[in-house]
């Protein structure tokens, strides 16, 4: 056994851990930070991925061992004071999910894309999670949150593509409606 101390989502932990285990099943197993998904074990899906000290990892390829010292956020981490984080709301908003399974990875590798580039274009968003399997959206869906997430967080208005969310009205057409 060897003894890690890591800050998960705020929060201090100190374990002894097996030199072996991975990240995501320390993350799961250990912690109960189960939105952390096991998808393939071979880094080809991308839906373990966490933040590891700020950046996107596949948590599957990482050893607990190696995120000793080291901060980890996951989809439970993010939000503040009950509220969504802006791409996980996006996600919703936009129905940038179907059965769920990929969500969380996709999430936390958008952030990452968002944190490098702030205004991605829709090529830009597609070579960003390209690291992230889904089964079931086509993207589109993915492609249209990301960029009404980023929109929101550089504090502009997003341009709603209401084909994809024709429940979504814009804040002024609202106002207009009223």
């Amino acid at each position: 056994m060897t003894a890690i101390n890591v800050r998960v989502d705020g929060a201090a932990y100190a374990d002894d851990v097996e030199p072996r285990t991975l990240l995501v099943h320390y993350l799961r197993e250990t912690l109960g930070k189960v939105g952390t998904v096991v998808g393939c074990d071979t880094s080809n899906c991308g839906a373990c991925t966490v933040h590891l000290d700020g950046q996107a990892v596949k948590s599957c390829t990482v050893f607990a061992v190696q995120a000793d010292g080291c901060s980890v956020t996951t989809i439970e981490g993010l939000g503040s004071g009950g509220s969504l984080h802006p791409v996980q709301r996006a996600f919703t908003e936009m129905h940038g999910l179907q059965c769920g399974f990929c969500t969380p990875g996709m999430i936390m590798a958008s952030i990452d894309l968002l944190a490098e580039n702030p205004d991605p274009s829709d090529d830009e968003v597609r070579e960003g999670i390209e690291g992230n399997l889904c089964r079931c959206t086509g993207y589109q869906n993915i492609v249209r949150a990301v960029r009404h997430a980023a929109a929101e967080m550089r504090g502009t208005q997003a341009e709603v593509d209401t084909a994809a969310a024709d429940h979504v009205v814009r804040a002024d057409e609202k106002a207009a409606q009223a």
